[in-house]
């Protein structure tokens, strides 16, 4: 069955996933960096939901090349999170010659235990993807989000591609960065993929107050559940 995970970062979000009909939740703080761990409060609220809800494990903006203090606070929200309740974990780590950190990555999979586990975007950052591939499969990740390792996937559809002819039913691939409908279309039937991630966000006004005291950015955003209802009746043409 197809796939479609939202990315969220606050409560409402959450509403607008279930009013959309997103078959998941990918729960996060942050998205304006690509997204942070969230407070054990949001992963409590999110975990009561009618949704699945896979927490984001990143524990900063940046790199993804974490020192042991920064392993040692993912752990503990591995385990914050899977106290919520959540179903899922996604993380990812990487060494500074642009492989995947695997003694990490052994690390955060040992402490995540049985929860499904997302190989994150750090997989668009390392120069041999068709590899990480592999190493995901051995290290025992359920599914991995990558862009093809460009800025969008309609740029990678290529790379996606060949990833999920690597992946061959081991493990899922899910595309996701930039995602339109057009494109859900387009890397179903030219790189046979069915799971799609996309944050389903539209611009809203920002409090003009708010923005003079630094408390937010000029850029404000929501979840629209409108756009996941749009996305989601793409993806159900390919039941």
């Amino acid at each position: 069955m197809p796939l479609l995970e939202v990315c969220i970062d606050n409560a409402s979000g959450i509403d607008a996933c279930i009013r959309g009909g997103a078959d998941r939740i990918e729960l996060c703080a942050a998205l304006t960096v690509g997204g942070l761990t969230a407070s054990v409060g949001l992963m409590n609220l999110a975990a009561q939901s009618a949704l699945p809800v896979h927490a984001l494990i990143r524990p900063r903006a940046g790199n993804f090349c974490y020192g042991p203090a920064e392993v040692t606070a993912m752990c503990t929200d591995i385990n914050a999170a899977s106290q919520a309740g959540v179903s899922g974990l996604v993380f990812g780590a990487a060494e500074n010659d642009q492989s995947l950190a695997l003694p990490v990555l052994k690390q955060l999979c040992k402490e995540a235990g049985a929860l499904s586990k997302t190989l994150h975007r750090v997989i668009d950052t390392v120069a041999d993807q068709r590899l990480a591939v592999r190493q995901a499969i051995d290290l025992g990740f359920d599914s991995i989000l990558t862009s093809g390792g460009e800025a969008n996937v309609s740029l990678g559809i290529d790379k996606l591609a060949a990833m999920n002819a690597e992946a061959n039913g081991q493990i899922t691939i899910i595309a996701g960065g930039g995602l339109t409908a057009d494109a859900i279309t387009t890397l179903a039937k030219e790189a046979g993929i069915r799971n799609f991630h996309a944050s389903c966000r539209s611009k809203v006004l920002a409090d003009q107050t708010l923005v003079d005291l630094g408390f937010v950015s000029e850029n404000q955003y929501e979840t629209n559940a409108n756009l996941i209802q749009q996305f989601k009746q793409v993806t159900a043409t390919f039941n």
